[in-house]
């Protein structure tokens, strides 16, 4: 899969809400589907499904423990998506700057005329 092809697969893996919770939820330690799906109002089936898209995306790993596959956090696809993105948080930087600085000279010349 192409770098573009693999960034589409991470953002729109992403975009479902319940998909980024599970996410959060494997930040924090490994577990298994039963484990993941406890805080949700939707079938196994559903959750797994939801996993296999993050799967797909290379975001998460399923191992082998006895008869348990515990899924894992696979941080690399987001530090992609991470790294894509901050190009956008310098423009967006540089324009609220420009911002306060056009802010602070109003109010200067504001200050000044009183």
């Amino acid at each position: 899969m192409n770098d573009s092809a693999h960034l589409d697969s991470v953002f729109s893996a992403l975009a479902h809400p319940v998909r980024r919770q599970l996410i959060e939820r494997l930040a924090e330690a490994d577990a298994t589907v039963n484990e993941l799906a406890e805080p949700f109002a939707m079938s196994l089936p559903a959750i797994s499904k939801h996993l296999r898209v993050l799967e797909a995306a290379g975001l998460i790993t399923r191992g082998r423990r006895a008869q348990f596959r515990p899924c894992q956090l696979n941080a690399e696809p987001l530090e992609a998506a991470a790294s894509w993105t901050s190009q956008y948080g310098r423009i967006w930087q540089a324009r609220f700057d420009t911002m306060a600085g056009m802010i602070s000279a109003v109010e200067e010349r504001n200050s000044n005329d009183e």
